[in-house]
């Protein structure tokens, strides 16, 4: 089994194409077969090496690779379509010899006036055939005279196209309503019904997955092929991702590519076993589970083992984040904690948090991200989260006149001296230190609940809420006492964020 991923590179990797991506590698993995990745740039106004570049770079980190490509070569290079025009160039002269094409000098708004008066009379917009009945010597005339023509295909009269999707099962075209297409255009660059057709014969493709959009194009191309003189490959058609209103995924719906999710903070893990599941249904429990347990949370490996074209459904797949988000969620509860803390770092920075931690440091990170990674839905949430640790500031938490007043209170007032009072003397609080520091204050004013622990909170991590405190005061303690060498931001301890509380708050009348 050969199979091929083809994308364009004019943009941003679309999750859409990500899918299609996923399954032609999952067929390919689960098969023993040859993933082939194919870079489509024959338009050169808009194909970038820098997208073709964000494009690679995106399915790597999807866990993606391929077995032959244009970064890592093969036997059927080159693998780009720029790189083979002259083949393109080849088999058009094979068809124009066989009178299985012809050459086409219709301008473009001439075309354009066509196709709008077939479409205002209610008819299939197609090419007229003008140049159809051209002779061999006319169109020679008229290239020596200057034009510069584009090759169309003659397609066969009144008879049908027929071949077999592999989830849709028969599909039915009549040439009648086809039209010739071009196939080389004026400037001499390949159209992709013809470029496609050829380069799947050539690296020897034997399935060919692709959204239902080219449904409509493969008439073209199994006609191609029998004029070419070689095998179609199979063709399974998947449906198109869509938004929640039921629409083609787009813009207006959000984030759509890989490279958009990857910014947000979404692990490839969640967006790979969430991409599987648009449109295909596994079957059977996963290994050493019931087919009840965690059915949709299924890792790389397992997805393998699984996938098949036979449980790829008819109905549109919607996008939906929310679902992503769940997925998401899992994967960061159960990611090795060192990784999300490497992960986490750009988005540190994004909020103004700059560090460059050492092996110590991203220990530290990594500890303090328990807090923070069971109550996100994505990495650049995390900051967020953590922020109490870095950035602690007694006067502006009381410029919150509802938080003033309610701390002004006497009751309150009494739990933040007693806590100032009683860490002045005490060593780094962990969480056993803190439980009886607490205690403490709760004997000596009498305070309990809410009203013992919310000043103390908020006197300790300058917020109303946050993580739980057996959490979040000893990170507390653990980050200032970091030597400045493990490249985490200065972090201020509590005895110190106790004290400069209970002075702010002291001078409120």
């Amino acid at each position: 089994m050969r199979v091929r991923f083809a994308p364009s590179p004019t943009g941003q990797l679309h999750v859409g194409n990500a899918r299609t991506a996923l399954f032609n590698w999952l067929l390919a993995r689960g098969s023993n077969g040859t993933f082939i990745l194919r870079i489509e740039d024959t338009d050169a106004e808009r194909s970038t090496r820098e997208s073709e570049g964000e494009i690679l770079r995106d399915l790597r980190w999807l866990g993606l690779d391929w077995d032959e490509g244009p970064d890592v070569g093969g036997p059927r290079g080159p693998y780009r379509q720029s790189e083979r025009l002259h083949l393109y160039q080849s088999y058009a002269k094979e068809l124009l010899g066989a009178d299985a094409a012809y050459y086409c000098f219709c301008s473009t708004a001439q075309l354009g006036a066509e196709r709008e008066e077939a479409v205002a009379a209610g008819r299939t917009a197609r090419y007229a055939g003008t140049c159809r009945r051209l002779s061999r010597d006319q169109a020679a005339a008229r290239i020596a005279a200057g034009e510069r023509p584009a090759i169309r295909f003659r397609v066969p009269e009144a008879r049908d196209v027929v071949f077999t999707d592999i989830v849709r099962g028969d599909v039915r075209f009549h040439t009648d309503v086809i039209g010739d297409p071009v196939i080389v255009r004026a400037d001499g660059h390949p159209a992709y019904n013809f470029a496609v057709v050829v380069d799947d014969a050539l690296m020897e493709v034997t399935h060919v997955i692709r959204g239902e959009d080219h449904i409509s194009n493969t008439p073209r191309q199994v006609l191609l092929n029998e004029a070419l003189g070689f095998t179609p490959p199979e063709f399974a058609h998947l449906s198109l991702v869509m938004g929640p209103d039921h629409s083609p995924l787009s813009k207006r719906h959000g984030a759509t590519s890989v490279a958009e999710f990857r910014s947000r903070g979404y692990l490839p893990e969640a967006l790979v076993n969430y991409l599987a599941l648009i449109g295909w249904s596994p079957r059977g429990p996963a290994a050493g589970r019931t087919a009840g347990d965690d059915a949709e949370l299924l890792p790389i490996e397992e997805l393998v083992r699984r996938f098949s074209l036979d449980r790829v459904g008819h109905s549109a797949g919607v996008f939906d984040e929310e679902k992503l988000a769940w997925a998401n969620r899992h994967y960061l509860k159960t990611a090795d904690a060192v990784r999300l803390a490497r992960l986490s770092l750009p988005y540190f920075a994004e909020a103004g948090v700059r560090m460059a931690p050492d092996d110590r440091g991203l220990e530290f990170l990594a500890s303090a991200l328990a807090m923070a990674s069971s109550s996100v839905d994505r990495l650049n949430q995390v900051p967020g989260r953590l922020a109490f640790l870095f950035d602690y500031a007694p006067a502006r938490t009381l410029a919150d006149a509802a938080l003033r007043e309610e701390l002004s209170a006497d009751a309150a007032r009494s739990v933040v001296a007693a806590l100032a009072e009683e860490l002045a003397p005490a060593p780094r609080l962990d969480r056993e230190r803190f439980r009886a520091a607490a205690h403490q204050v709760k004997a000596r004013t009498g305070q309990k609940g809410r009203a013992l622990f919310h000043p103390i909170r908020v006197a300790l991590t300058g917020r109303a809420e946050g993580p739980e405190l057996d959490l979040a005061v000893p990170a507390i303690d653990h980050g200032a006492e970091l030597p400045e060498s493990a490249g985490i931001p200065k972090i201020i301890g509590n005895r110190e964020r106790a004290a400069a509380f209970s002075r702010a708050l002291g001078g409120i009348p």
